[in-house]
């Protein structure tokens, strides 16, 4: 399942909590910046030899996906003003794919994370820091 995470009609990413079908499963939608997929094969499967052509993209943001090895997160969305929205639960085997906006996390059990990225990353060009939302505040929609 692929829940879009929108505001206003904007897209702020996907929650993807995804069964094991087997073959090659492509959760993300085909313009997305980073295609996930899921893939199960039985024993001796053959995935054929295979490159990729060189294609230039341009990458106007970066866009990240977590997935969730191990316990449970709050992840809290805001506009790119600053101001918080709303937050998502997402805990072990799910991903979250953030395309746009502010986010920001709080850890709710002993969580283990896999991030990635596109790159190169530059922490003072692609990111900016500000104020978290209240524990008093959080809202979930």
């Amino acid at each position: 399942m692929i829940k879009n995470i929108k505001y206003k009609n904007k897209n702020f990413g996907f929650i993807i909590k995804y069964k094991k079908k087997k073959g090659v499963n492509f959760l993300t939608p085909n313009n997305l910046s980073h295609q996930i997929g899921f893939i199960k094969h039985s024993k001796n499967h053959i995935i054929q030899p295979h490159w990729h052509h060189k294609n230039s993209r341009i990458i106007n943001y970066t866009s990240e996906v977590l997935i969730i090895l191990k316990g449970k997160i709050r992840v809290d969305f805001y506009t790119k003003k600053e101001r918080y929205l709303f937050s998502k639960i997402v805990s072990k085997n799910d991903m979250v794919v953030l395309i746009d906006g502010g986010h920001g996390f709080k850890i709710l059990e002993p969580t283990e994370i896999i991030e990635v990225k596109q790159g190169p990353y530059s922490k003072k060009k692609d990111k900016k820091i500000f104020k978290p939302v209240d524990d008093s505040k959080v809202k979930f929609k």
